[in-house]
């Protein structure tokens, strides 16, 4: 069986190289100018470093423009894909079809990645992205395991999905917690809602506490539970999925670092010896809970339940 490759979101520089001798493969940097959702935020000279480690311990490094792009920002684009190649990175990461249109005319031979997080849940709406110039499709996270192997066996380009981590829920592109605060007459909270990434929702109802956080791309509504498959990866490496990523937002370094050795090992050995991994995977469920914060549960996302629309 051919293995995934591990795609981890490093929170710095130093964590690249962390994330890399704990068996990351690849890393999904950038900075909410021009991504979404980054769980560190890397400057153009902090992405060269990070390129030049990565690269250096024999890793790719992607580079996030998958932000909803308005008309002010979309003259950046050619400039900043030129950034990009030049600094050595393995792929981009987009949704918008402008930033396919600028790649095209500045950086054609620069690999793309699409990513629109929500509405790639066929193999036709892949390829026809994967015919544009895109040779990865990142699939929607609100896929069952059926779905996801039946794109990989029909699909043009590379797959890639989530298998740990929180996933987004919501997101406006308006500052839907500073505009309350303002209207509340708290000043002070509007200044410091973009460093503050603790906040919570809590529906009492249902006992769920969703995070919250605004950004430069808006404000963003998280999953109550942490995704968490590490002890069904078998029948998607049997698949030839092409890549897990472990999505660390809202989380800690040393969380994601843990979190990221454990499923090295669990890939290796389900690879290598698949009864093997049947009798070990268990304790590496385990040993992850004991991880999780009180208020975040993990459950298998929508690996197994039936999607209602």
């Amino acid at each position: 069986m051919k293995k995934p490759e591990l795609l981890v979101t490093p929170f710095s520089v130093a964590h690249v190289k962390e994330l890399s001798i704990s068996g990351a493969d690849a890393f999904l940097i950038g900075e909410q100018r021009y991504g979404l959702r980054l769980a560190g935020e890397f400057t153009r000279d902090e992405c060269k470093q990070a390129i030049e480690i990565a690269h250096g311990y024999g890793k790719k490094v992607y580079i996030a423009v998958n932000a909803v792009f308005h008309n002010d920002k979309v003259n950046e684009l050619n400039d900043y894909l030129l950034f990009c190649e030049e600094a050595g990175a393995d792929a981009v990461i987009f949704g918008d079809p402008a930033v396919l249109m600028a790649a095209r005319e500045s950086t054609p031979d620069l690999p793309l990645h699409w990513n629109t997080e929500t509405t790639a849940t066929n193999y036709y709406t892949c390829n026809y992205w994967g015919r544009r110039g895109a040779r990865r499709a990142v699939l929607a996270r609100e896929l069952s395991m059926e779905s996801i192997i039946d794109m990989k066996e029909n699909a043009e380009v590379e797959i890639e999905i989530q298998v740990h981590g929180m996933t987004c829920m919501f997101q406006s592109k308006r500052a839907l917690l500073g505009n309350y605060f303002l209207y509340q007459g708290k000043a002070l909270e509007i200044e410091n809602r973009k460093v503050q990434k603790n906040m919570l929702l809590h529906d009492v109802e249902r006992s769920n506490k969703y995070p919250i956080f605004e950004d430069e791309n808006g404000t963003h509504i998280m999953s109550p539970n942490d995704m968490c498959i590490i002890d069904e990866l078998q029948e998607m490496i049997e698949a030839g999925v092409d890549s897990f990523k472990i999505e660390g937002i809202l989380q800690t370094p040393e969380y994601v670092t843990t979190v990221t050795e454990l499923y090295r090992k669990a890939i290796d050995v389900c690879v290598e010896d698949p009864d093997t991994y049947e009798d070990q995977k268990d304790q590496w469920l385990e040993k992850i809970e004991e991880l999780q914060q009180p208020h975040r549960p993990l459950d298998t996302g929508f690996f197994f339940k039936e999607t209602v629309y």
